[in-house]
């Protein structure tokens, strides 16, 4: 049986001194809304901006000769690929990394600055894991996917591991769920360390397939869905993450575009951190309702990846929200 707390422990050990420690932040003002004792582990200070990195070392720095040799591909729509991408080029491994046509131009100009060669699909003709099967039948290429593989979830749950060590317990850890890599790593992690800890998840309204999939006990599909936090955008859990979740997590929370786009205001306007969509979940659930709770609570802000179009956006939406945030 898979001892899946040793291998995230292992993970951080491979990770030393290659991963940022990445800093746990609190907002008084935050703690007075809520009644609660917030606290944000920023994944958006990563070494490429976001919690990618650590799954894509310690998959990668893991591979034979043989393999690096071959070099890696992927898929993403653009941290996954970013991190990738930069480990490729830290350890000296070709990459090549199938993006859909609508990611953000942001994280498709990184990924190649890093080096990663980058083939685009049509998401609305084909899907991203056919692209990729088509180019590994004519390449000897090792897949590292973004999520459902056992060394990326176990890199990803270093984040919620250093963070039960800097705090020691937390009576909540709200964490982001696209496939699952992140949030189940995370609870992995949780449980270990403090397993009276309620670890839930939270994903867009619109992309709701993993709160599907936990509450029903079946793996649900939601294709291509239009929510702005775009690292969701992920059709489903992953077989390995999927059963992880249900297995390690305590609940799964979904948010609306309003409530991601609100968050993502407090943490700009209030505490000076640009966090993407997808990375202000946690805090989305928070903000509108959907958790309540007057502990300790910790909340991973997953990424800070945004293109200024998407930030002008969300900054000019009129919309009233839960607080002004302009508000000295």
């Amino acid at each position: 049986m898979t001892d899946y707390f040793e291998l995230v422990k292992a993970a951080q050990r491979r990770l030393a001194g290659h991963a940022h420690v990445t800093p746990i932040m609190t907002s008084k003002t935050l703690n007075r809304m809520t009644g609660a004792e917030v606290y944000f582990k920023c994944e958006n200070l990563q070494r490429m901006g976001a919690f990618k990195f650590r799954g894509a070392y310690n998959a990668m720095s893991q591979l034979s000769d043989a393999q690096r040799k071959e070099g890696v591909i992927t898929y993403s729509s653009g941290n996954h690929a970013q991190a990738v991408a930069l480990v490729g080029r830290i350890l000296g491994i070709r990459t090549t990394v199938v993006m859909p046509d609508n990611a953000p131009a942001v994280k498709r100009t990184a990924t190649e600055e890093y080096g990663a060669r980058v083939v685009e699909y049509n998401p609305a003709e084909t899907t991203r894991e056919e692209v990729s099967k088509d180019l590994l039948g004519r390449h000897n290429y090792t897949l590292i996917p973004p999520y459902d593989h056992v060394n990326i979830v176990a890199g990803q749950g270093t984040a919620a591991l250093e963070m039960f060590e800097d705090l020691k317990s937390l009576d909540m850890l709200l964490v982001p769920c696209g496939g699952g890599g992140l949030l189940s790593g995370s609870a992995v992690a949780a449980k270990g360390l403090h397993p009276a800890c309620r670890v839930i998840g939270v994903e867009p309204e619109l992309a709701d397939d993993a709160t599907k999939s936990f509450r029903t006990g079946t793996l649900h599909t939601v294709h291509n869905p239009p929510t702005i936090a775009d690292g969701t955008r992920t059709p489903s859990l992953g077989k390995l993450t999927f059963r992880l979740v249900r297995e390690y997590v305590d609940d799964m929370q979904t948010v609306s575009e309003a409530a991601i786009m609100e968050a993502v205001k407090f943490l700009f306007y209030r505490m000076k951190i640009v966090v993407e969509p997808s990375g202000a979940l946690g805090l989305a659930a928070l903000l509108n309702g959907s958790i309540s709770h007057k502990g300790r609570i910790g909340i991973i802000l997953s990424g800070g990846n945004m293109d200024g179009v998407t930030m002008k956006q969300i900054l000019n939406d009129e919309r009233n929200g839960v607080y002004n945030y302009r508000r000295s």
